[in-house]
């Protein structure tokens, strides 16, 4: 199948936003979501987001992500999700996406990219590990809601 991949804008805010919804749903956390499309508007100089879009103009898939500064390390970006809807899994449309991520990163001057796998997502973690990542079962999330 034929798809673009395309930095998101406003206008793709709620299509993203369904996408959310879905991805917190299959992660088993749906209740983890708080943002709405309004605070995405809000917060858009800080909310990056590429989108996979089929022939039909539907958004299928995102990547959102965002700069970083690793004391270790230097600039980063940071992928924050990376999503395909069910329907469109195994056809290479995440592994696309990864790799417009990992060119903007390389073009901005990034020393490395960051993210986060759930233990339970063997599919992810295995294609994650195809690619050379790193995948590291030390460290443990911490966050704090304000």
């Amino acid at each position: 199948m034929q798809i673009s991949i395309r930095e998101a804008t406003t206008k793709d805010y709620p299509s993203i936003y369904l996408l959310l919804k879905e991805f917190s749903a299959f992660q088993q956390t749906p209740d983890k979501v708080t943002i709405t499309p309004e605070r995405m508007i809000e917060e858009k100089n800080l909310f990056h987001c590429l989108v996979a879009v089929n022939p039909e103009g539907v958004i299928i898939g995102f990547a959102s992500y965002f700069f970083a500064f690793y004391s270790w390390s230097g600039k980063a970006l940071y992928l924050d999700d990376l999503y395909v809807c069910a329907d469109y899994r195994r056809q290479k449309i995440g592994t696309q996406l990864l790799q417009k991520v990992l060119r903007l990163a390389k073009e901005t001057g990034c020393w490395k990219v960051r993210w986060q796998v759930s233990k339970w997502n063997d599919p992810a973690i295995s294609f994650y590990k195809k690619i050379g990542a790193v995948v590291d079962d030390v460290e443990i999330n911490c966050d704090l809601l304000l």
